[in-house]
């Protein structure tokens, strides 16, 4: 494909999306359509979606209008390309540009940055004079993190495991498990470093919110939200403890035994029946249902889809279940919340009407990843009775 048509094949997914096709939904069925494409296609193509997503209110403004085609040509703009080497009308290649597809000025601070309106005064109360340098991070393609797995190699291993297969890696200061990869992302799923689980994609706030937990052999310790099973994976790589998994949504943990397994980790997975049977535990990890904010550079659609409604409901989800973990927690353990979100309603303002509700519990850590600072954002709190 040449670049004019990988253009126009994702201002057609955009206008699928823009529509509310679910983002992969539709870079599948474009894919499937079109066999044609080979994989550096497929590859531009999605990285000219997910971009023009992360920047959906300046490319519009800067396309004139938010549209697919206004998208792509605020995103061609922005890079400085020219508009009439691409935009040509010739074959499989968008139409010239009309007279009235031209650049305007942005209306507002939270045009520029790419936040909904609505949320931008919460965002910049949340994140002060660092809102602006977030922002401008979540508009940009996420960093590619690394975990490595003290299972079955070390931090040096790991890195050297990559480099044979012409992935390169460097330790990341978030966590020391962390790496960040800098050259051949794309080859890691096939790589045997990963398939022999020398490696877990997980980016290295996720990492560094395991780390900062006190686990101690013979401690019994709860992964609430596993989701996935990332954190579960990480706190069973540390010798001497019990990990259990739990989540409301079952389904969710459906492919942990496969990448424990994978990763030689020892983690035990409950049902709701078998996690009152299990209760109490010396430390619950309770990673909540959030906005994602931290994470939109990876999930942009969840940027555009939050609601001040939806915003208000997850809080009230965030702190009913910080007061239902209060009861499977043993004597002298710890609770320790997270979020991947860089909003302080669902992380300070949590915790603090917890700790008002709860009088006799306590915060003894609490800490702050930014997007600023080449990780996603999280937030984490551990509470003590």
């Amino acid at each position: 494909m040449t670049p004019a048509a990988r253009i126009q094949a994702s201002i057609e997914i955009l206008d699928e999306i823009l529509l509310g096709s679910p983002v992969e939904k539709s870079l599948t069925n474009w894919a499937r359509r079109s066999r044609f494409a080979g994989s550096k296609d497929r590859a531009a193509v999605r990285d000219h979606v997910f971009a023009a997503l992360r920047c959906k209110r300046s490319f519009s403004a800067l396309g004139g209008s938010e549209t697919g085609r206004g998208l792509m040509i605020g995103a061609v703009r922005t890079s400085g390309e020219a508009l009439d080497g691409l935009f040509t009308g010739a074959r499989h290649a968008p139409t010239v540009l009309s007279s009235d597809e031209v650049a305007r000025d942005f209306a507002t601070e939270a045009e520029r940055y790419d936040i909904p309106e609505w949320l931008w005064p919460r965002f910049h109360s949340s994140l002060g004079d660092q809102a602006f340098a977030v922002a401008e991070a979540l508009q940009n393609r996420a960093p590619v993190h690394l975990r490595v797995n003290l299972i079955k190699t070390d931090l040096a291993g790991a890195v050297a495991a990559l480099y044979a297969e012409g992935i390169q890696a460097v330790a990341h200061p978030a966590c020391d498990t962390a790496l960040e990869v800098v050259e051949g992302s794309r080859k890691i799923s096939n790589s045997k470093a990963y398939s022999d689980g020398l490696v877990e994609l997980q980016d290295a706030a996720s990492q560094a919110v395991v780390g900062s937990l006190d686990l101690r052999p013979g401690a019994r310790v709860l992964d609430y939200c596993a989701g996935g099973g990332g954190k579960s994976l990480a706190l069973a790589a540390h010798p001497g403890i019990q990990v259990f998994a739990h989540d409301v949504n079952f389904g969710r943990m459906r492919d942990l035994p496969k990448r424990a397994e994978r990763a030689g980790a020892q983690v035990t997975i409950l049902s709701t029946e078998d996690l009152a049977r299990q209760a109490p535990f010396d430390l619950i990890l309770a990673d909540a249902p959030c906005s994602g904010s931290g994470s939109w550079r990876r999930a942009p659609a969840g940027k555009w889809a939050l609601t001040e409604a939806r915003l208000q409901e997850l809080t009230e989800i965030q702190l009913a279940i910080l007061c239902g973990l209060t009861s499977k927690i043993a004597s002298g353990g710890v609770l320790a919340y997270a979020t991947c979100s860089v909003l302080g309603d669902e992380n300070g303002v949590v915790v603090d009407k917890f700790l008002k509700n709860n009088t006799e519990w306590c915060e003894s850590f609490r800490k702050t990843w930014l997007v600023s600072h080449r990780t996603d954002g999280f937030f984490t709190a551990h509470l003590t009775r």
